[in-house]
């Protein structure tokens, strides 16, 4: 049965909501707060497919780690100080979650989860021709240390027993397998099954086909209020007037957590800000992406340029750019790239981008149990692109009213109601 389907957010994953809603043959309403052309988690991100991410962010010692790196301005990791019930909540829920025990019920979820969205980019792929110029290289894990080389090792050696390839390399063997950049490293991981693609391109298809399957999309459009009795949404007050649906989708990223507190629903996240640097002419061309481990900073190639990425920096909803954060990426590079020096970031183009961090690195999807005809596809953080598709299929098939392609028990957006 078609249904009138409103999605509040047009960043990848509203839009790959709306597009398997559209394939469902449901009517579909994306509103976005943002213009078409913007900044944002959904377009200055690294473009990474990660099946290799299977350790949700809530890990033991993530709070420790943050702790320590938080009075260094210029570390991976930053805090902004700040007496704010909200925050304080979501790093208790963060310490309660980082276990031993959550990482291992956490680790096939994800898997599942970037294998399923693997497959659906490919789908794509055959579709529509590579216009988001997508690569199936695989992804190196770049250590500058023995230590850290040792530790990403044992990661490997998980990924392996969820059945997923993994290979540490020698210095030697990583420079085989990428010969177009230098790399100074005690070592690497390799994980064959990543891919890579240019966000701003995927973001350019996916409007494209909505387009042509008659989805509405309303930029520069915010919500001011929701319409809903005790069991039901009945519409969503905006700027552009009020716009009523049969089911209605919760995908607006860092901002989902008010607009669910207007209904009485609690979406605990926290915005981790991100910043991405891309050098349009760089003076190596890498031909895989890669993760500079000990820094925290990820190095895509797109087409002719080459786009690091990094940072997590909780400061609240706060989309200004600091430079002291972009120079701690800055001058991490040299340290795996000898031959990419500051200087060569001068002209480089800056963008940032809150990603929607939940306490325990699962995302949220789903419907609430309070309103039968309201879900959520919110909270993916560092793993929006790499989630989107398997996200908008899994929210397509809940409010066509069928069962679910993968389980999403785990995912559940009730789960701190």
């Amino acid at each position: 049965m078609s249904k009138r389907v409103l999605v509040v957010g047009g960043g990848v994953v509203g839009l790959s909501v709306a597009h398997f809603c559209a394939r469902k043959g449901h009517r579909v309403t994306v509103i976005e707060r943002g213009a078409p052309e913007r900044d944002g988690c959904s377009f200055a991100n690294a473009g990474m497919i990660v099946p290799s991410h299977f350790i949700p962010l809530a890990s033991p010692g993530v709070v420790q780690t943050g702790l320590r790196w938080m009075w260094n301005p210029e570390s991976p990791f930053h805090v902004k100080p700040r007496l704010d019930a909200d925050f304080l909540d979501w790093v208790w829920k963060l310490y309660r979650a980082a276990t031993p025990g959550h990482v291992s019920r956490a680790a096939p979820v994800l898997r599942d989860l970037h294998l399923a969205s693997r497959e659906l980019f490919r789908e794509w792929l055959a579709l529509w021709g590579n216009e988001f110029e997508w690569v199936e290289r695989g992804l190196l894990t770049l250590c500058n240390t023995e230590q850290r080389l040792e530790e990403e090792a044992r990661a490997a050696q998980h990924a392996q027993r969820l059945g997923m390839a993994a290979e540490v390399l020698t210095p030697a063997a990583a420079a085989e397998l990428d010969p177009g950049i230098r790399m100074a490293i005690a070592g690497a991981v390799y994980f064959p099954l990543d891919c890579h693609l240019t966000p701003g391109r995927l973001m350019a298809s996916l409007r494209r086909e909505l387009e042509g399957a008659g989805v509405e999309v309303l930029h520069r459009t915010e919500v001011r209020g929701w319409s809903a009795d005790r069991s039901r949404v009945s519409a969503v007050d905006t700027s552009a007037g009020p716009r009523e649906a049969d089911e209605f989708v919760l995908s607006a990223g860092i901002w989902s957590t008010a607009l669910a507190r207007d209904l009485g629903l609690a979406l605990p996240m926290e915005a981790g800000k991100g910043y991405s640097l891309t050098l349009e002419s760089p003076p190596a061309r890498p031909r895989i992406c890669a993760l500079l481990s000990e820094a925290r900073v990820a190095m895509t190639p797109m087409g002719q340029s080459v786009r690091f990425g990094g940072t997590m920096e909780l400061a609240g909803v706060d989309e200004s750019i600091n430079p002291i954060r972009i120079r701690g990426i800055v001058n991490s590079v040299a340290r795996y790239y000898p031959d990419v020096t500051p200087s060569h970031f001068e002209h480089a183009a800056i963008r940032s981008g809150l990603r929607p961090c939940s306490p325990d690195g699962l995302p949220y999807v789903g419907r609430f149990e309070r309103f039968a005809n309201l879900s959520a596809a919110s909270g993916h953080a560092m793993m929006g692109v790499s989630l989107a598709p398997i996200t908008g299929k899994l929210i397509a098939e809940v409010v066509s009213d069928e069962t679910p392609s993968l389980s999403i028990d785990a995912l559940r957006p009730d789960r701190y109601a």
